[in-house]
């Protein structure tokens, strides 16, 4: 689901009258002289400056400030705003609406002996998180977890024919639950990191030189991969009704 454009400009404009300026420009002004330029210009910095000192500070998941990216209270000003990135993807563009109303059979439904379900890919968005976890977090080394998460997760990492055989008969809250669980965590572990953590560098990490951010960035965008991927398996269910989404 993509937000309507026209209601995420007026948000963004919100926010950026956090500092306490009014809002000084209608959607209708495109005309531009050097001297309304250089005060709207002045209004962007103020509000972009009240988001970097915290001021208007939310918490990760309230409804009201979703769109309004920044930091939030109870995490460092960096480690804040990437979590308000991080729950934006999920609660507003992610696997929750991309899976809203499937059922258990949807949910199990291969396409071909190559594929995966639907179901297996939710999984695996909360399996990538969980290594990622036990890697950023934990300080272990990719591929070193212990033998009891390795058994409860590689199937939902790797997918592929282990996917295919175990991961099925779910219904939708079974894997919600699962990655509400992981997020809470996710989420509880950041609110004990700093900046410093955050920028950290893995001299050693199998793509080259990777920080924290990076490494949780790509937990974020693989979650906007696989949500483009369940919406195109989707609408190819059998029966499915194509909508403009």
């Amino acid at each position: 689901m993509v937000p309507d454009p026209e209601s995420q400009f007026s948000l963004t404009r919100v926010a950026l009258s956090t500092s306490g300026h009014k809002d000084q420009w209608p959607l209708s002004d495109c005309g531009f002289t050097r001297r309304s330029f250089l005060s709207r210009a002045a209004t962007l910095a103020a509000g972009v400056s009240a988001l970097g000192t915290g001021l208007g500070a939310t918490s990760p998941g309230e409804a009201s400030t979703l769109n309004v990216l920044g930091p939030r209270p109870g995490y460092s000003p960096q480690v804040g705003m990437f979590v308000s990135m991080l729950t934006w993807m999920r609660e507003v563009n992610g696997v929750i609406s991309a899976t809203k109303g499937l059922t258990t059979a949807e949910l199990d439904h291969l396409f071909d002996r190559n594929a995966n379900t639907i179901g297996a890919l939710m999984l695996h968005l909360a399996a990538t998180e969980t290594y990622y976890q036990l890697n950023t977090f934990g300080g272990k080394k990719w591929g070193t977890w212990p033998d009891s998460v390795k058994q409860q997760w590689d199937a939902a990492m790797e997918l592929g024919d282990a996917g295919r055989k175990t991961i099925k008969g779910h219904d939708r809250d079974y894997y919600l639950k699962i990655l509400a669980e992981s997020r809470a965590k996710t989420l509880s572990e950041f609110s004990k990191h700093d900046d410093a953590w955050l920028m950290a560098v893995d001299k050693d990490w199998p793509w080259g030189p990777t920080n924290n951010l990076c490494k949780w960035f790509h937990v974020c965008e693989h979650e906007a991969h696989h949500t483009g991927q369940i919406a195109f398996l989707r609408k190819r269910l059998p029966g499915a009704k194509v909508d403009g989404q």
